[in-house]
């Protein structure tokens, strides 16, 4: 492996990674199986890619291509050199809108490549429910086929050509069989031929009939027939055991703007599966089925919740949603009407009960059809969230039959499932008969791994009887390859093996997939091997709503099942650093790998609190992103808590760290020799000095100390207060503006309010954010619990606590529940409100009167992320509504950068910077002067003021400006 590395490192431009972090960071995909690779290379161009299969081949090191890493098959994990297309391999190196024509390279995610296409009115429409993370490369080595392949088809139906290199280095362009280049390249091309000549009535006899089958080689495109046969589709769905795809041509088709979802409510499962073959007579451009288990898991996860509410009638046991999407959008009544008939046709109606109860709910609006789209495509991460050691579990998943044995098929595979003692988890392609099931199941556990095995067995054989295909979208991988020759034959097994021999005698590109696999059983390919275990260690949090060691961190972390939701580049906030990086270190998934494997000791000793770890967590800008926008739960940010924990009780911690953890100390004094505390900013060459020594860059200024910071005394005595209002530090030391508007917003209103404080002669309250970012949990348990006892008499009264920094506030809700578990802590966060959620909060309040002028025109509102991760956002909007004569417009982005104190980094503020140039400094910049840029978030401002030079305000600033005239307001 030191010999592979040293060649390489003087044979390409791309970054090499064989550190044993980086290494467990690539051995796992979506799938069930982790192999260790021997290194990653992320190549920079086709030399690299060139050099790097002559290197490994000389060393006797396969290579294996890899996109997203999404797979569930175990496509991308192998023990062999990786090559990471996705970081730098990913342009767009023609686009011919005329022909309807694009040449990509391998690297090129899904959504990235629509993005692009959408100005000209074209997209590319395999649209897989992993688009936001899935590489064209990836999908075409895997055929995939998404929810819309009954109109556009698969991926083999919309490749046109593919540049590749073989394991010998020659390169070749696959593609429509004609004239011919090459030498090499006809003989290649007349062995396939003779093959696929000669093997024409056993695939005839063999291949299934079904749209969806991906399993094998396709070697029915090497029949003899009236058209040229193309090449390129023997490609699709070889994942990478073949060549190298260098370029990847592609058809395009015209975007269908609009469209319409008709969701059809069923009693009974096996009356929606036996519908399906009728419904698809209407013509749809796709079917998809949702069950009641995924109903219920979505319910309990926030950012799917309200969408269930709005396009779910009572407690069905199975949807079918179907999508019309009409070149005549004028059709779509229509459209909806046909399925309303056809529905009472089969004897369903809202009127009827037992087995007659359904019926379809319209839903025109497209905001709502994207959120029930976005809830489909997560529909295995939905599944997934069971938070019991036992998960659904990819290995029939895939398998399709004919529409008219679909309902017949999948009574016969509950039974299955029901004679193990399990059950199943059902969604996805009802239209094309590729339902996605998983048996729940603890790949931990031996006896489990059986049934496992048992369960495939039978299956396998029930889907052969039906004539249907055990392998129908997801690809073979480890997990089916095994069954090819059950499925298949022999004689197609050994067709498939010399399609494998004539690309790649030597078995270098991705060996053990499609043929000569091992079994997909073998534990010693799991991801929870047969030695699999964490021993105990101690956490600082409470993680009992998971299983495992460190009090339930174990489990916590193995909720990721890396299917790659945090790699999406647009939309939502998940993952930033990632955004800037493209790098899987940089990632949440990739940093929970490096937990899992670190506490199971997989990493080596003391790999929790190494120095491997901190820079793996040191991009993380605890956004929590991820805790509203991952399906699974994972909170890194929580996580990250817990590593810095364990390295501060380790190490000790950084001069840089205690002055950000210790601020709330500290911060009284400093306040009061403001003009000293102030001089770094107004010295360039006093921060130049201090640099090294204090960790903050010297390239940007600090918040500035107010000479008069906010005292409790400034709020009005009253003896009967309807509020509280949670002063917290930075809010008090650095902008007291915002306390002070606070005030005047709430006597406005009517409302009076006690400011909380600590008992006379103590420092004023904080929540101890500052200490948990340093890893100083215990102190963040003090400050924790004289907040708490302060609170405790309000909330118990039914008083809410408002509070005006995102971060701080929010803490109530999230952190301090964790810090200090109980009844007082559940109190806390349930009356803990910002106070723009206080205002939304009475709007059927007939006794709140807040009467408000325009403040300008427009607004340009900026969320911080903790608002976002607690869903605060709709509050902030439904209080800007209030608002007259005044344009709202909320900035769609992620992470502003500044992150609390890693903006001001020495080694973290250019990736900070990078962050607030992706989407929010680019809009601040585009705003006319007139509009006013507000931000909650102390940390927001300070970006965008030092990014754009605009400056934004607190709400509240905004609210006080807006005060109608006349109002009296001291």
């Amino acid at each position: 492996m030191t010999q592979l590395a040293d060649i390489l490192q003087t044979r390409v431009s791309g970054d090499l990674l064989f550190d044993s972090f980086s290494r467990g960071r690539y051995a796992t995909d979506a799938s069930l199986y982790q192999m260790m690779p021997q290194g990653v290379l992320s190549p920079k161009s086709e030399d690299d890619i060139r050099a790097a299969i002559e290197v490994a081949g000389q060393q006797g090191v396969p290579i294996l291509a890899r996109g997203g890493g999404t797979s569930q098959c175990g496509q991308t994990v192998n023990d062999a050199l990786v090559l990471d297309n996705t970081q730098y391999f990913n342009d767009i190196l023609e686009l011919d809108i005329e022909n309807m024509r694009c040449v990509v390279r391998p690297g090129i995610v899904l959504d990235e490549l629509n993005r692009a296409l959408k100005p000209y009115g074209v997209w590319f429409p395999v649209d897989v429910s992993t688009a936001s993370r899935a590489t064209i490369g990836g999908m075409t080595g895997n055929n995939s086929c998404g929810g819309k392949s009954l109109r556009y088809g698969t991926m083999r139906d919309n490749v046109l050509s593919i540049d590749a290199i073989l394991a010998d280095g020659s390169q070749h362009h696959f593609g429509p069989v004609g004239n011919t280049l090459t030498p090499a390249y006809a003989a290649l091309r007349d062995d396939l031929l003779a093959l696929g000549a000669r093997e024409a009535e056993e695939i005839d006899a063999r291949f299934p009939k079904v749209m969806r089958r991906v399993g094998g080689y396709n070697i029915d495109a090497l029949v003899p027939k009236d058209t040229p046969n193309n090449l390129a589709h023997l490609l699709v769905g070889s994942e990478g055991t073949l060549a190298y795809s260098t370029a990847i041509e592609l058809k395009l088709w015209p975007i269908i703007s609009q469209k319409v979802v008709g969701v059809c409510h069923f009693p009974t499962f096996h009356s929606a599966m036996d519908a399906a073959q009728h419904l698809v007579k209407l013509d749809p451009q796709g079917v998809e089925l949702v069950d009641s288990t995924m109903i219920a898991l979505a319910r309990d996860i926030p950012m799917f919740r309200q969408t269930i509410e709005e396009f779910v009638t009572g407690d069905p046991a199975a949807l079918l949603l179907v999508e019309f999407a009409e070149e005549d959008p004028g059709r779509h009544a229509a459209k909806l009407k046909e399925l309303d008939e056809m529905m009472g046709d089969l004897g369903f109606s809202w009127k009827g009960t037992g087995e007659k109860w359904g019926g379809v709910t319209h839903v025109t609006d497209p905001a709502l059809q994207t959120r029930i789209a976005d809830l489909r495509s997560s529909g295995l991460n939905i599944m997934m969230s069971m938070k019991d050691d036992g998960k659904p579990v990819s290995f029939v998943e895939d398998c399709a039959v004919e529409l008219p044995d679909l309902a017949a098929y999948t009574d016969g595979l509950t039974s299955i499932f029901e004679k193990h003692g399990t059950k199943g988890t059902w969604y996805a392609h009802a239209s094309v008969g590729c339902l996605h099931v998983r048996p729940v199941l603890n790949m931990k556990l031996d006896k489990d791994v059986k049934t496992m095995r048992a369960i495939a067995e039978e299956c396998f054989d029930l889907v052969k009887r039906y004539k249907g295909s055990h392998s129908g979208e997801h690809g073979d991988g480890i997990v089916r390859s095994e069954f090819h020759e059950k499925m298949f034959g022999p004689r197609m097994v050994a067709s498939f093996q010399e399609v494998k021999h004539r690309f790649d005698p030597k078995s270098l590109f991705n060996p053990g997939k499609i043929v000569d696999p091992p079994k997909m059983d073998d534990r010693t390919l799991f991801r929870y091997g047969p030695d699999y275990n964490a021993p105990a260690f101690d956490t600082k949090l409470d993680w009992s709503d998971w299983t495992g060691s460190g009090g339930g961190f174990q489990g916590a972390v193995e909720m990721c099942n890396n299917n790659g939701a945090c790699r999406k580049l647009k939309g939502g906030v998940m993952c930033p650093s990632f955004r800037v990086t493209r790098k899987e270190k940089d990632l949440t998934r990739g940093r929970a790998n490096s937990l899992r494997l670190a506490i199971t000791g997989q990493l080596g000793p003391n790999a929790l609190t190494s120095d491997a770890m901190a820079e793996t967590m040191k991009l993380c800008v605890s956004c929590k992103g991820c805790k509203r926008e991952c399906p699974t739960g994972v909170d890194m940010a929580k996580m990250k808590i817990e590593v810095q924990a364990a390295r501060a009780a380790k190490h000790g911690i950084s001069l840089h760290d205690r002055l950000v953890g210790y601020l709330p100390r500290y911060a009284p004094l400093a306040s009061r020799f403001a003009f000293l505390a102030n001089l770094r900013n107004r010295l360039p060459f006093v921060a130049r000095l201090t640099e090294k020594l204090t960790g903050f860059t010297a390239t940007r200024d600090l918040p500035v100390w107010s000479a008069k910071p906010f005292k409790n005394t400034e709020a009005a005595v009253t003896s009967a207060p309807q509020a509280v209002v949670f002063a917290d530090c930075f809010n008090r030391y650095f902008e007291p503006e915002n306390l002070r508007a606070t005030l005047k917003v709430m006597e406005a209103a009517e409302v009076p309010v006690h400011i909380a404080a600590a008992p006379k002669g103590e420092r004023p309250l904080c929540c101890g954010r500052t200490f948990l970012s340093a890893g100083l949990v215990d102190e963040a348990k003090v400050e924790a619990q004289r907040l708490v006892d302060a609170l405790l008499p309000y909330a118990q009264k039914g008083f809410p606590i408002v509070g005006l920094e995102p971060s701080c506030l929010l803490t109530l809700r999230d952190e301090i529940p964790s810090l200090l578990p109980g009844a007082e802590t559940a109190l806390l966060a349930k009356h803990a409100r910002m106070l723009e959620e206080y205002i939304a909060d009475q709007a059927e309040n007939p006794e709140f009167k807040l009467p408000l002028k325009s403040p300008a025109p427009k607004v340009l509102l900026h969320g911080h992320c903790h608002q976002k991760a607690m869903g605060v956002m709709s509050s902030i909007e439904q209080t800007l509504a209030r608002l007259p004569n005044t344009e709202i417009e909320v900035v769609e982005t992620s992470c502003c950068g500044m992150a609390g104190a890693f903006g001001y980094g020495n080694d973290t503020h250019e990736a900070s910077l990078r962050m607030a140039e992706l989407d929010l400094a680019p809009a601040v910049r585009k705003a006319d002067a007139d509009t006013l840029i507000v931000a909650d978030g102390t940390s927001c401002r300070h970006q965008v003021s030092d990014t754009t030079g605009r400056k934004p305000i607190h709400v509240a600033r905004l609210l006080e400006l807006a005060l109608a005239p006349g109002k009296k307001v001291k």
